[in-house]
């Protein structure tokens, strides 16, 4: 009965083997594909950072000539909008004493027609 066990234990050790050996083939592939992509990371990553970190450098560059842009234009748009307020400022003050002017002329031709009037009026009384 030993003997029996002996071989039904041998026997499962066998299988257990049999099932592990491609297994561990399988892993040792994938280990050593493991450490081949490692070693290209280790290549290419130094120089890859390197052009990130040159990319920041432009990009921070870049940023920092915008915010300059961006500040010029608001000092020539608050300036604009100083000159639109002197130009709506003037245009009221011309506005106004144009309305002044305009009213005094009226007055200025009405006062010669009735001027006029009243002369032609002593002449005709006059001479007829």
């Amino acid at each position: 009965m030993i003997d029996f066990a002996a071989v039904v234990i041998a026997v499962a050790f066998l299988v257990l083997v049999g099932y592990l050996v491609p297994t561990v083939v399988q892993l040792r592939r994938t280990v050593a594909q493991s450490e081949r992509l490692l070693a290209q990371l280790n290549n290419e990553l130094p120089g890859l950072l390197r052009e990130l970190k040159g990319t920041s450098e432009n990009v921070h560059a870049m940023t920092i000539q915008a915010k300059a842009g961006v500040d010029r234009a608001s000092v020539l748009m608050n300036a604009i909008g100083e000159v639109g307020q002197t130009v709506h400022q003037v245009h009221g003050a011309v506005r106004g004493k144009g309305v002044a002017v305009g009213m005094k002329l009226a007055r200025v031709f009405s006062g010669m027609r009735a001027a006029a009037t009243t002369i032609k009026d002593r002449v005709h009384k006059e001479g007829g």
